[in-house]
């Protein structure tokens, strides 16, 4: 399984930003705080990080967990690995195909 890290970068300075703490707010919605790590901008600000739609269902559901599933047109947004420019199966459409 390969990792990834989403790469913050301030707007002003264009440098690494860093989340200095963060807090749950509810399990789809988690409020950080951000710094620039560039001495001399340290830019500061709020930032929400919220999960909106499911592009895949999970391998072990929680029944408490609901979000809309997302269109067509945004899941293929997903399935480009900008590295490779490979595509990945779109496993709900997989899966209303077979239901039909």
């Amino acid at each position: 399984m390969s990792s990834s890290t989403y790469k913050l970068v301030c707007p002003h300075c264009h440098g690494r930003m860093r989340i200095r703490t963060s807090e749950g707010q509810h399990i789809f919605l988690r409020i950080a705080y951000l710094q620039c790590t560039e001495e001399n901008c340290s830019w500061s600000v709020r930032a929400e990080f919220q999960m909106t739609h499911e592009l895949s269902p999970s391998g072990e559901p929680n029944p408490t967990v609901n979000l809309p599933r997302a269109p067509k047109a945004l899941r293929q947004k997903s399935w480009r690995n900008p590295r490779n420019d490979e595509q990945q199966m779109d496993f709900i459409v997989e899966l209303e195909s077979e239901e039909q």
